[in-house]
């Protein structure tokens, strides 16, 4: 039986290439997404979601406008990086509509419906699970897992030296999530070994159809330099779908962890007490290693079935 799972999301080339490989791989049923801001506006990220499907024909998938701005600050994007609008490649047009339910309310609606067989995987910034969490505190208890991609538990950010994107956007989100959901964590620790070969990159771009677009999605620009001297870019979201469909694709430890909320050099840092020298409880599982061979291989059968229409 295919894993059901809700995307929280803010596409964003890297979110795209995710659920381009979610949406092909039979192992993973789509059931829903809730947009946020980050990579770019909510506006952005809602049509650039709706476009995704389009692009699959997967427009049956309901999709949830969710937060326009962090809970607390102003919100900072990332054009330079994914392009205008926040994603490049000729996409189509949406036709149809986000679900009237704000992206909040429609993850704890579906956490209703599916219960324990639901996943949700956030690989955005965390406002709308944090704010879900504050809705319905029992929303860890109704489903099956949840998913993060974000944060840096035991490396270096990549939005500042301490912070990883995901969480320096939000820090008040994160920091809220990780305390009060069991999560899998899947950061930095392991998603800059998330790479696509430049090969296959070459490949898709001078494919034609949707696999030309994947290859503009994975084209990244030269300022993006956090993998420099490995082959490729860093898919980081697409670790976290790897994940779904092969548990074994990661391994994880449990650590109590927090996110420094401060305003200085260390927001949105995730602070891991490795050594247990706090009486925090250890709740987050943080991922610490990735079979990286295992990786592509399940994102290339997805992203290839998905451009096939599977």
């Amino acid at each position: 039986m295919a894993r059901q799972v809700l995307f929280d999301t803010d596409p964003g080339c890297d979110d795209a290439v995710m659920l381009a490989m979610a949406l092909g791989h039979p192992d993973i049923e789509v059931v829903g997404l809730s947009t946020v801001c980050g990579n770019t506006t909510i506006e952005n990220t809602t049509h650039n979601a709706l476009s995704i499907l389009e692009l699959g024909n997967k427009t049956g998938i309901p999709v949830a406008r969710g937060c326009g701005r962090p809970l607390v600050g102003s919100l900072s994007t990332a054009e330079e990086i994914h392009g205008e609008g926040g994603i490049r490649g000729d996409l189509p047009e949406p036709t149809v509509e986000p679900v009237d339910a704000h992206g909040a309310e429609f993850m704890i609606d579906t956490a209703h419906q599916y219960g324990e067989d639901l996943t949700i995987a956030a690989v955005g910034p965390l406002t709308n699970l944090a704010l879900a969490l504050a809705i319905e505190p029992r929303l860890p208890e109704l489903v099956g897992d949840i998913y993060v991609m974000g944060g840096n538990a035991l490396a270096p950010g990549n939005k500042t030296p301490a912070a990883e994107a995901n969480f320096h956007n939000d820090p008040e989100a994160a920091a809220r999530v990780l305390q009060d959901g069991r999560v899998e964590l899947v950061g930095l620790d392991v998603t800059t070994d998330a790479t696509v070969s430049m090969e296959r990159i070459e490949r898709y771009r001078s494919s034609d159809g949707i696999l030309g677009i994947v290859g503009d999605w994975l084209t990244y620009p030269d300022t993006v330099s956090e993998t420099d001297g490995q082959d490729g870019y860093a898919v980081h979201d697409a670790a976290v779908a790897a994940g779904l469909v092969d548990s074994e694709t990661l391994t994880y430890e449990t650590y109590h962890c927090e996110v420094d909320t401060e305003t200085g050099p260390s927001r949105g840092n995730v602070v891991c007490d490795v050594y247990s020298v706090t009486d925090g409880d250890a709740a987050t599982d943080v991922a610490i290693d990735l079979d990286v061979e295992r990786y592509r291989e399940l994102l290339v059968e997805g992203v290839e079935r998905f451009a096939d229409g599977g």
